[in-house]
Order: C-alpha cells, then sequence, then structure tokens
C-alpha cells in the first residue's frame, strides 16, 4: 500500500484528479442512455389491427363515421377498448344497433391482425415496436432485445476486466468509447431487427468498460479519504444522465433521431480520453516502473508540485513498491479469485451480490410504461430521486460504513418492490411514490457498491475482479426482464422476485463480507492478510494526509 505516499510525493488530490474526474464524467453521464434507452425506442405505442373498410379511404362507406367504423371492424378488448391483436374477419353490422351486446358476436368471428397494424402516433413517431411489428404474437421480442444487450455488457464486463488487467486501463476505456459510437451510429440505420439486435450487442459489449474502467482509473488516482467522494460524483453522473435521456426523448421522438443524438457524443469523449494517464498503480504492479514514473510526473506537473518531478526517481519508486513488485511477479488469473483463501469468500458472496442487485434494478427501471402513462416524467422523476440518493451515499459512509449501507439500502429496495405488490392499481400516485422510493435506494446501493468492490481486492487482480462482479451482475440483468416475460402466466412472481431476491443478498454481506472503510486501497493479497490482522487487534490503520481543497 506504499503507492499512497508515492500518490502524495505527486501532490494528492489536486488539478488532475479534478481534471480526470470531469473527463471520466462525460462517458458516464451517457451510458444510462445507452442501458435504458429502449425504455423510448421501444415503447409500446397504441395499436389496432389494419382494416380494409377502416383504414382504405376508398373503401370507406361515406355515411359512417370513423367511431362507427372502428365498432364494425374491431372488437372490444379487455380493457372495452378496441382490441390490439384482433379484428373482425367481416364487418358485424348488427353492432350499429344501440341495444347490441356482446353476445352479437362470438370469438370465431375473429381473426388476428394478418394485414398489420395501425399504430397511434401521438407520443412516438416512431418505434422499433411499430417499425417491425413487435406486439401481439411478437411481443416477447422487446424483453428478448433488452436480454440480448445485458448479454453483451455481460460478456462485455468478463472480457474488458480481463484485457484491462492486461493491456491497462486507459486503451481499454477508449477503445470502448469508439466501439461504442461505431456500433450506436450504425444501430440508428438499421434496416431490420436482426441487424439492430446485432449491433445493440455490439455496442453493450463497449459499454461494459464504460462502465467498468472510470471507476477504476478514479480509485487507482486517488487518496484513500477521497476515494468515496469520487465515485460518489460518478454515480451522480449516472443519475445525471438518466435525467438527460428523460429531457432527450421528450424533444426527439423519432428512436433512429434519438439514437444518433446519444450514439455522436462518443465519437469526441474517444478523443479527449487520450489524455488521461494512465494508472501509475497498475504500471508498477506489472513491471513498467519507467512508464509509471512518467505518468507519476505528469500528474506532479498538473497538480503544480515541480519539484516532484526531481524527487520522484525510479529508484525511490522501485524502493517504495518493492515487496509490491515483488508480489505480482505471481501471475494472477481469474482462477485466483476462488483459489486464494482471502479472495474466496469475498468473490463467492459479491457475486450474489452483484447478480441480485441487477436482477431487481433492471427489472424496475426497464418497464416504465408498466409503471405510470407519462414515461418522460418518470423517467426524469427517477434520475433525481436517483441523484439525490447518491448524494447521500458519502454522508451515510461516515456512519454506517461501506458495507452497512450498501446491506441496507438493498434491503430498503426491495421492501419498496414488495410494498408496491401490495397496491392496488386504482392508487397510481401511491405505487409511484414506492417505485420512487425503491430507484432511490437502488441509487444509494449501487454507489456504494462502486466504493466497496475495489477496496476487496488487490491491485493485480482488480479490473479481474471488476470484470468477473459485473458479468454476475449483467447476468442478473439478463435475467430481470426474462422473469418479466412470465407476467402473463404468473402476474406476481416478477414483483415479488425482485423484492425478495435483494434482500436475502444483503444477509450474505453482513455475514461473509468484511468492513473496508478508513482501509487504504490494498495492492498484494498480504495487504488484505495486514488488514485482517489490524481489524482483529482493533487497530484499523488510518491514513493521514495532506488534503488540498478541489473537492
Amino acid at each position: 500500500m506504499a503507492f499512497a505516499e508515492l500518490l502524495e510525493r505527486a501532490g494528492g488530490v489536486g488539478l488532475f484528479q479534478a481534471l480526470q474526474v470531469f473527463t471520466l464524467l462525460l462517458p458516464s453521464m451517457l451510458v444510462p442512455s445507452q442501458l435504458l434507452m429502449e425504455n423510448f425506442s421501444a415503447a409500446i405505442p397504441g395499436h389496432r389491427c389494419w382494416v380494409h373498410m377502416l383504414d382504405n379511404s376508398s373503401e370507406a362507406p361515406a355515411n359512417l363515421t370513423s367511431k362507427a367504423l372502428l365498432t364494425i371492424s374491431i372488437p372490444p378488448g379487455p380493457n372495452q377498448e378496441p382490441h390490439q391483436c384482433r379484428r373482425f374477419r367481416q364487418p358485424q353490422w348488427q353492432l350499429l344497433d344501440p341495444n347490441a351486446t356482446a353476445t352479437n358476436w362470438s370469438e370465431a368471428a375473429t381473426e388476428p391482425c394478418v394485414d398489420g397494424w395501425v399504430y397511434d402516433r401521438s407520443t412516438f413517431t416512431s418505434t422499433i415496436v411499430a417499425e417491425w411489428d413487435l406486439v401481439c404474437d411478437y411481443q416477447s421480442l422487446k424483453p428478448m432485445v433488452q436480454s440480448i444487450y445485458m448479454v453483451g455488457v455481460l460478456l462485455g464486463s468478463f472480457c474488458w476486466g480481463l484485457l484491462s488487467d492486461r493491456f491497462g486501463r486507459k486503451p481499454s476505456l477508449s477503445w470502448c468509447c469508439l466501439q461504442v459510437a461505431l456500433a450506436n451510429t450504425g444501430t440508428a440505420f438499421a434496416s431490420n431487427f436482426l441487424i439492430y439486435c446485432g449491433l445493440r450487442f455490439l455496442s453493450a459489449f463497449g459499454v461494459a468498460g464504460i462502465i467498468m474502467t472510470p471507476v477504476t482509473l478514479m480509485v487507482e488516482w486517488t487518496t484513500t479519504r477521497r476515494r468515496a467522494v469520487t465515485i460518489t460524483m460518478l454515480g451522480c453522473s449516472y443519475s445525471l444522465g438518466q435525467m438527460i435521456l428523460g429531457a432527450l426523448a421528450f424533444t426527439i421522438r423519432d428512436w433512429r433521431t434519438l439514437q444518433l443524438a446519444v450514439s455522436m457524443p462518443f465519437f469526441a469523449i474517444f478523443l479527449i480520453s487520450w489524455w488521461l494517464p494512465e494508472s501509475a498503480r497498475w504500471l508498477i504492479i506489472v513491471g513498467k516502473p519507467d512508464q509509471a514514473l512518467q505518468e507519476l510526473r505528469k500528474v506532479a506537473r498538473i497538480n503544480g508540485h515541480k519539484q516532484a518531478t526531481k524527487s520522484l526517481t525510479v529508484e525511490v519508486l522501485l524502493t517504495s513498491m518493492e515487496e509490491e513488485m515483488a508480489a505480482a511477479k505471481a501471475r494472477r488469473s481469474l482462477l485466483d479469485l476462488f483459489l486464494v483463501p482471502r479472495l474466496r469468500w469475498r468473490s463467492c458472496g459479491m457475486f450474489l451480490v452483484s447478480f441480485s442487485q441487477m436482477v431487481s434494478y433492471y427489472g424496475l427501471v426497464l418497464d416504465l410504461q408498466n409503471l405510470g402513462s407519462d414515461i418522460f416524467l418518470l423517467q426524469v422523476l427517477f434520475g433525481a430521486v436517483d441523484l439525490l440518493g447518491r448524494a447521500t451515499t458519502t454522508f451515510l459512509f461516515s456512519f454506517l460504513g461501506h458495507r452497512m449501507t450498501l446491506a441496507s439500502f438493498q434491503t430498503m429496495a426491495g421492501l419498496s418492490i414488495l410494498a408496491n405488490v401490495l397496491v392496488p392499481q386504482d392508487l397510481p400516485t401511491l405505487r409511484l411514490v414506492f417505485a420512487v422510493l425503491g430507484k432511490g435506494c437502488f441509487g444509494i446501493s449501487l454507489t456504494s457498491i462502486s466504493v466497496y468492490k475495489p477496496e476487496l481486492y488487490p491491485t493485480a487482480l482488480r479490473m479481474t475482479a471488476d470484470g468477473f462482479l459485473q458479468s454476475a451482475g449483467r447476468l442478473g440483468a439478463v435475467t430481470g426482464p426474462l422473469i418479466r416475460m412470465t407476467r402473463q402466466a404468473a402476474p406476481l412472481l416478477a414483483p415479488i422476485s425482485y423484492g425478495v431476491i435483494p434482500m436475502a443478498s444483503s444477509l450474505i454481506l453482513l455475514l461473509f463480507l468484511p468492513e473496508t472503510q478508513g482501509l487504504p486501497l490494498p495492492d498484494t493479497i498480504q495487504d488484505l492478510e495486514n488488514q485482517k490482522s489490524a481489524a482483529a487487534k482493533g487497530k484499523r490503520r488510518e491514513v493521514v494526509v495532506t488534503e488540498s481543497t478541489w473537492f
């Protein structure tokens, strides 16, 4: 853990960290527009079957109103509105009789929408649902698209975790930004549903790296006391991104134009990202001290500590990090997360916590149309309460610690979802309150896990572990929409699952995982052993640092 001393020589927390945070907030702010895009681009508009007499003006009788034509052409649905998936085989003229009832026609007199559908364009001028008819017998394709996207994030999380530990944090971030820019721009011009799914998968693969890498870069360039603050700021950028998405979708109602609007900024971010220094902590651990020294001197110059460029030498660096470099010579792999006793319980426990968190989170936020009629306002409201929750996380840490904050608010999020199940459908405001409360609790728990997770693993395995746990979370994100597909057969299965699963994982968190608040970021397995010894003696190590006031 000697890197903290080298970082202090380079100015601690100063102008560089401020510029780094600002740069990394830009891609992070756009991540929600990628993950939650299909709340709008795949919104299900009102629809009914296309009917010759009703929709072909040359066949429509001049003496009948549109309402009368609708009555004789489309049977009433479950809510007495025109049925969305059936039409009469022949016009039911008898239904124009004021005394006509539902017994005047039978199911046998209807047929599916063999000629397609007519969509309500008043809210959205275009969505993928309307463009490729993902309704009625094909309605399961919408959650399938969401699951395909989450599979892309899952595989990307696993791969980018390994690649970042092998080739570096900075090149991984830059490549991911370029990949997302290209894939998303291509998605806006997709000519059919299969191409759309394929491009969304490629975009998701890159988004996984953008989710993971900024957190690690921030953590590895920040002192212990400022770590929670910087990660909280990163979490708040996600909340702002959700609000921006709601406002942008309200302004742009065509899905292709909206897709372009959230894709083009990634080209600029790809160019901007090249100024970022590579993680010096990682460079030292992988045996590149000369390059690490260059990055430390660059940071020192930006922070205004020009004298440090002389005092920071390869000899000083090698002497300070001698133990860490010696420990890092042992080749580390994904298997070490389970073969090393100190990491085994942490990896298994965090796997379950990450999985359960994402099952419920994406089960909630990818189903806005089921929570309210104004999905634009709901998206902005979700972002606002998420921002409020995340902004209070650092304050909560000082009272509850990292582990207890995470466990407490995961439990509260689960309880909010279960409470929503008990509220009748005719009380939409109360249901909305519980949904928004659950979203706010998830905001706090997501920020907490971003702070807590890097503190559990040494530098040589940090991105590998993050990739593994991100994959676990994305497996949950894939499962969330799939559980929702059971709504017609078992209406209560999805909400009960979304409520119970995060509550159960909170118990695992409290029973099997350690508290990490106030501990320096570990660089080696031995550092983890030292933490255990210090905690057992009640002598948790405090790091005294000279901080600047940039944050």
